[in-house]
């Protein structure tokens, strides 16, 4: 009884069940002769190579169908088939037909009717494999087919060349690039071929004329792939060549669609609808005037291929300057950004996720990123003016354009892309870009890529596992790259701005209007200098940066601060890549650096924190409980008092640097960051939308630092057990309208526990206040936060730390009106919450008097007023355009609103709240103040509080005084959005005037 025969093939690989018989049957004595059917065993050792060399084609099956094919083809055109014994005598010949065979069903249908064509695979005299660069051999093909006539033996030719490149690329022989090279150049060996038979069946009498064939697309890349189009140009020298010449590019068409592939000249100006042929003046007219974005991209993998090349060389040259300036139209990036998303809106719904060269992730996503990087940056860097994808990507990772991550990425994403498409065109020479979704041309496929079962995962699945990898990479890089906002800045910069050779850079920095061009030219030659990458990407960078430097008042500073904060994290991997590849952060960065000393000095102490400037939800203030949950944690993480308080002073100042940068970046257009759009749907906002928004901001962070240096100050020195203690907000840190440079004024509270010896727990409560001072007072690298106990009863001049009844026992025998009209900002800021409430409640009859002011209150009240507008007003101030004391400035509104809120918030409790605004416009609500009255005092103080905030921005130090001309009054109106400081200048001394007009009749209404 014999063994059963599909069990011993199926090691081979043959399919079981009834393909096992069918396999069984054609290597057995009536078919191969390679198998004996009694000892289920091949009949010799050449016999078992050969099977070995079938069990690893791509489809086994199909190999043995088209061997068998091709062994009974030879049987009827010879007396002896000698395929076998030269597949036993050759071993490379082995390995390159069976690969053929069990890949290609098109090319072994070929091989089977021309059973002799096998021999161009066997090995060369010299041992080498046979040549598969694209060759055409003419002679071979000659004597190799019974067909005669050009066109024929051109058709052969061909097929004997492709077949060679099929071979050496499905063994291994050939890497990707050489077979997309190979098979562009067949391609144009074929063009030559087919232009000299054109040209030969001219008319008799016909001049020859001058006739260039451009390759384009996939050709003119040296990318090209086993079926596809080939894209071409016709460029004819002169008018008197277009006859002819059309005569010639017609009947190439036509012989190249005879003997490989269809040539498409739809790229032509005007595409379909334009003449075949146009004459190089033509041509440059067109693309001077009519040419769209796509246009100019296609033209990058422009090459000459065939027919007159010196002509075709003229033409490329001739438009390379217009190809190298397209990128300047507003309208290109998107132009072509719009162009891919159309390419992605045709593909059939059902086709769109298998769809390995037009759908999301596919190639069309690596080139399209490719060539708009190219677009933009090769107008400055000729080493990008590479037709091919590879070097072209190759070349912007060597420019820096794009990180060496990625860029491996990218490349590792094309090969396996490009792979996945040679091998499922090759199998039928069909174009196809579309993996397939049946089992058994799935597993094909797989097969044929060399993937292998693994344990748990299938062949299929280890495919899939891969392509899934590849394309959800290729799909976040090419949304990364494409849309890189930085590509519209630098597509603005003029070409000759991009090559900073120092001549070129003076140049351009005296046009950009640097004050001191030398001064700028040594900094960018300190960072463009050398070869590194590092200098490689600054000189990406800097053309960009120098044209938003140039708008800022003091562009010299702006480039100053950006040498510094780089050579601080020159070396850090992260910098440079953040700043190419992040969103609008290179841009942000040279917004603040340029517009905000204040910004500028806190980034050259805390240069990590431009990480921030990534995302709009890190320029976003964050909530006064998750500061302060968080600056107590990084308090508690220390046991030393002063590690703990720098640990909270450096969370302070990134939230510096947080509010600094969204409040420089507030009024810069698209650079603003955005808060998300809401549920139902409403618009976004910038972050810090307006100068309440700063105020309460700045105040939480303040709070945040007090709340942690408190616990710290308490452990330090911790006093009686039971003793409650609590930080009173004051002034502008208690109406939550700080401003960047404010000190926090408090009052320090404490209750001492019951039975508590009165003097020791005062000296523990003074103690506590006194080391919270210190703390926050030592010298640091950041902005100091001043701790102001001065508006406490009897001031320097009374203790420092009271009791709640020694509080209570004053204001009650001894507090001045101005007093009562202080407390109109306490507000409970950390410590003891129930102290904090209970200290608010003790001074609410205070600062909220039931019965309100009397005639000699109100007018001590206007008295304090007049003398601290002409006390404390600085000598040589202009009182028109000083933001606190002038007039109409925060000063004039605040006591206005303050003397509304002593007058009425007894009766009126909408009037008690510590914020200027609310409090005013509770007033408006009462009917105490005419409501344009109120409106002409919020716009005066809103002005006043901006003003006031971008000059410290502006300046890096506390200001009251606006300006009226020079750079500091210019960055204040580029902060605030306004573009003429002269008009900006009027309209804030209107404001002044109406406030200051506001406030009067409310400061002389009677009582």
């Amino acid at each position: 009884m014999t063994r059963p025969t599909r069990g011993r093939l199926a090691r081979y690989g043959f399919a079981e069940a009834d393909g096992g018989a069918r396999a069984a049957d054609l290597l057995g004595p009536d078919g191969l002769g390679l198998w004996r059917l009694d000892e289920q065993e091949p009949t010799d050792e050449a016999a078992g190579e050969l099977l070995a060399a079938l069990s690893r084609a791509a489809n086994p099956d199909l190999a043995l169908r088209q061997l068998h094919r091709l062994v009974e083809a030879e049987r009827r055109t010879a007396e002896k088939p000698v395929v076998l014994d030269a597949l036993a005598a050759d071993p490379g010949l082995l390995r390159r037909l069976v690969a053929v065979l069990g890949a290609s069903s098109a090319l072994g249908d070929h091989l089977v009717a021309n059973p002799h064509q096998w021999a161009v695979l066997a090995t060369e005299a010299d041992g080498l494999a046979p040549r598969a660069d694209g060759r055409l051999d003419l002679a071979a093909a000659a004597r190799l087919t019974a067909a005669t006539g050009p066109v024929p033996v051109l058709r052969q030719a061909y097929r004997l060349a492709l077949l060679r490149i099929a071979a050496a690329d499905l063994t291994g022989g050939r890497g990707l690039e050489q077979t997309m090279a190979a098979l562009s150049g067949l391609a144009d060996a074929t063009l030559a071929a087919a232009y000299d038979i054109a040209v030969e069946e001219l008319p008799e009498g016909t001049p020859r004329p001058r006739l260039a064939v451009v390759a384009m697309g996939k050709c003119g890349g040296d990318e090209l792939n086993y079926v596809s189009d080939v894209d071409v140009i016709f460029v004819a020298a002169g008018d008197e060549d277009l006859g002819a010449a059309t005569l010639v590019a017609t009947r190439l068409i036509h012989v190249c669609g005879l003997v490989a592939w269809p040539v498409d000249a739809a790229l032509r100006p005007e595409g379909n609808r334009g003449p075949l042929v146009r004459t190089l003046a033509s041509h440059l007219a067109y693309y001077r005037r009519w040419a769209r974005t796509w246009e100019f991209q296609a033209l990058l993998k422009a090459r000459p291929a065939a027919g007159d090349l010196a002509l075709a060389g003229e033409w490329i040259d001739e438009l390379a300057p217009l190809v190298w300036t397209a990128a300047e139209r507003p309208e290109a990036v998107e132009d072509v950004r719009a162009m891919r998303r159309k390419i992605i809106d045709n593909i059939p719904p059902k086709e769109l996720e298998r769809e390995i060269k037009r759908g999301p992730g596919g190639l069309r996503d690596i080139e399209f990123a490719v060539q708009l990087l190219q677009l933009v940056h090769g107008r400055g860097d000729e080493s990008l003016r590479a037709p091919g994808t590879i070097p072209a990507l190759r070349a912007l990772v060597t420019g820096g354009y794009v990180g060496r991550a990625d860029g491996e990425a990218l490349l590792r994403g094309y090969r396996f892309l490009r792979g996945v498409e040679h091998r499922l065109q090759l199998q039928g020479l069909r174009r196809t870009h579309t993996v397939p979704t049946e089992p058994a041309a799935l597993r094909w496929l797989a097969a044929a890529l060399g993937y292998a079962a693994t344990p748990g995962r299938s062949a299929v699945e280890e495919f899939r596992a891969e392509w899934v990898t590849h394309a959800t990479e290729v799909r976040r890089l090419h949304a990364k790259l494409l849309y890189r906002p930085l590509l519209e800045s630098v597509a603005r910069v003029p070409a000759e701005g991009l090559r900073l050779t120092p001549e070129a850079a003076r140049h351009r920095l005296e046009i950009l209007g640097f004050a001191d061009p030398a001064g700028a030219l040594r900094h960018l030659q300190a960072l463009t200098g050398g070869v590194s990458r590092t200098a490689a990407i600054q000189r990406t960078l800097l053309p960009v940066l120098l044209s938003e430097f140039a708008d800022a008042p003091e562009p010299d500073r702006g480039l100053l601060n950006y040498r510094q904060v780089s050579e601080k994290l020159g070396s850090t991997p992260w910098y440079l890549r953040l700043l190419r590849d992040s969103g609008p952060v290179a841009r942000r960065l040279a917004r603040v650096l340029s517009s905000s000393r204040y910004a500028a000095d806190l980034l050259a102490r805390e240069p990590e924190a431009l990480r921030l400037l990534a995302e709009d939800t890190e320029l976003t203030p964050r909530p006064r409980e998750v500061l302060g949950e968080g600056f107590t944690a990084a308090a508690a993480r220390h046991d030393d008092p002063v590690e703990a308080t720098r640990a909270v002073r450096a969370l302070r100042r990134r939230e510096l640097v947080r509010l600094a940068c969204a409040d420089v970046l507030s009024r810069a257009g698209a650079l603003a960051p955005l808060t998300p759009r809401t549920a139902d749907g409403g618009g976004r906002v910038p972050t810090l939308a307006d100068v309440g928004a700063v105020g309460r901001a700045l105040s939480d962070v303040a709070d945040a630092t007090l709340a942690a240096a408190l616990r710290t100050a308490r452990a330090a020195q911790p006093g009686p057990p039971g003793l409650r203690f609590a930080v009173i907000g004051m002034g502008r840190l208690g109406g939550c309208e700080s401003n960047y440079l404010s000190d926090a004024d408090v009052l320090f509270v404490y209750d001492p526990p019951s039975g508590a010896d009165e003097g020791a727990t005062a000296a523990a409560a003074h103690a506590i206040a006194e080391e919270l001072r210190r703390l926050l007072s030592a010298p640091a690298p950041d902005p100091p936060l001043g701790v102001d106990a001065d508006l406490r009863p009897e001031g320097r001049q009374g203790p420092l730390v009271r009791s709640l009844a020694a509080y209570a026992q004053y204001y009650a025998r001894w507090s001045k009106v101005w007093e009562a009209q202080a407390l109109l900002r306490a507000r409970f800021v950390c410590g003891d919450a129930d102290l904090g409430a209970e200290f608010e409640a003790m001074v609410d009859p205070v600062r909220y008097p039931a019965d309100g002011l009397t005639r000699e209150q109100v007018v001590e009240i206007r008295r304090i007023k007049a003398r601290v507008e002409t006390e404390r007003l600085p000598r040589g101030a202009d009182p028109a355009t000083h933001t606190k004391l002038g007039r109409g400035g925060l000063a004039d509104v605040e006591w206005a609103v303050q003397l509304l809120q002593l007058r009425h918030a007894g009766r009126l409790a909408a009037l008690r709240g510590t914020g200027t605004l609310a409090a005013l416009a509770a007033a408006r609500d009462a009917g105490l103040v005419d409501p344009d009255d109120a409106a002409e005092m919020a716009a005066g103080w809103t002005l006043a509080a901006q003003v006031r905030n971008a000059l410290m921005l502006v300046r890096g130090r506390a200001g009251d005084q606006l300006p009226r001309h020079g750079v500091e009054l210019a960055g204040v109106v580029r902060l605030l959005g306004g573009d003429d400081p002269g008009e900006f200048l009027d309209e804030y001394l209107r404001a002044g005037r109406r406030s200051r007009a506001a406030m009067e009749r409310v400061l002389d209404a009677p009582a």
